[in-house]
């Protein structure tokens, strides 16, 4: 009789080695799926989410002003809309860096180009969102010069745009603070707080109270020794925080019925000025300027009403083409007087440029003051009028 014990059911192999045989065969099989899984997640990580030293700059959106003002008197309904624009600015990660080299319509800039020495991203957009709120004071009191309607003006306080890091307020100050009392002394604005500390020598101690978000705040801070302005070799050091600051105000009407109130959300900027002030004009006055027009623009705006060039201006043509506006006001190009040593700066021709070569029917109007706008509006016809 044969002997089946030796061989058995396993056909002269030990079932323990295919088993371990099966195992190592499943480990490489995973490892060669894991590898490629894993360098594309380094490379994934590698394009979204190293940061490069660049802002991109692309277009931003159109938006209707309407909402974003309140009067209580205010006027009769819009046939049409006032635009502001803006710029789309975000942080660049390598996937961004090479797609901006391709599109036409996307710009790199190196953040040193565009924050002050030493400013951090959190100062640069509070810098920002002042800009606006002192762009937004103009634009209410030109609207209200050309309205007719009386007006004064109120210093409500001092924000913090910037703190030296080498300078004893570092730490202890942050931008978006708002300065109410110095040594017991109300503080309005930021030529009084200057004016003061002026008056004592570096090392001497000055109790700041500030407003920090909903929280009251009271530091005791040594003042340091502010270097002399490069730009100006003749000035001597003198005392102070090492803040950057400036000044709030409100822009108060005699007729409370006929008092401005913007809320603008986080757009930050100066360039909204020329838009907020006809939008609020158009509040005040018993006719409808828009005349059904679809109006958007840009442009700085001073209390004299003259419109200043911006920076980006290609940008808010795409914004407001998207959002089907019919005009489009550009800020005249700057041109120096004669002895100047400054370069023109080109506005309403970049303006000229972006809209053929995006092909809009929007017109472009080049303008230096509100009135110019006013005017150009007023020689317009309804719009589909017969």
């Amino acid at each position: 009789m044969a002997d089946h014990t030796k061989e058995g059911a396993s056909g002269g192999r030990d079932p323990w080695e295919r088993i371990e045989r099966r195992r190592r065969r499943g480990r490489n099989s995973a490892v060669r799926y894991l590898a490629p899984i894993l360098v594309g997640l380094i490379f994934f990580c590698i394009l979204y989410f190293i940061p490069l030293p660049y802002y991109i700059y692309k277009p931003g959106s159109a938006e209707n002003i309407r909402p974003m003002v309140e009067i209580p008197q205010g006027g009769q309904p819009e046939s049409g809309s006032f635009m502001l624009t803006t710029v789309g600015v975000v942080n660049s990660n390598l996937i961004g860096y090479l797609y901006a080299q391709w599109s036409d319509l996307y710009e790199l800039r190196p953040k040193e180009t565009v924050r002050r020495e030493g400013e951090t991203e959190r100062e640069y957009n509070k810098r920002q969102e002042y800009n606006m709120v002192t762009s937004q004071s103009s634009a209410i009191q030109v609207a209200y010069q050309k309205a007719g309607i009386p007006y004064r003006i109120d210093n409500v306080g001092i924000i913090v745009l910037q703190v030296a890091q080498e300078m004893p307020a570092y730490g202890k100050l942050q931008a978006g603070d708002i300065i109410k009392e110095v040594d017991g002394r109300t503080a309005a604005a930021a030529s009084e707080l200057t004016e003061y500390l002026q008056s004592k020598s570096a090392g001497d101690e000055v109790s700041v109270t500030f407003q920090r978000g909903s929280a009251t705040k009271t530091e005791t801070i040594a003042l340091g020794q502010l270097p002399s302005d490069k730009d100006d070799p003749v000035e001597k050091p003198r005392p102070g925080l090492g803040v950057t600051i400036g000044t709030l105000q409100e822009v108060r009407a005699e007729d409370e019925a006929k008092q401005v109130y913007v809320k603008a959300g986080n757009i930050g900027g100066p360039s909204a000025g020329l838009m907020f002030s006809l939008e609020i004009y158009n509040q005040l006055v018993e006719e409808d300027i828009t005349k059904g027009y679809r109006i958007a623009g840009t442009g700085e705006l001073d209390v004299h009403g003259n419109v200043g060039v911006i920076g980006g201006i290609q940008f808010k043509v795409v914004a407001a083409h998207r959002e089907g506006a019919d005009i489009f006001f550009a800020p005249e190009d700057w041109i120096p007087e004669p002895g100047q040593n400054f370069a023109p700066i080109p506005n309403a021709s970049i303006a000229e440029e972006q809209a053929k070569k995006i092909k809009t029917e929007m017109k472009i109007v080049p303008v230096r003051t509100v009135d110019d706008a006013l005017a150009y509006l007023k020689s317009l016809p309804p719009k589909n009028a017969s």
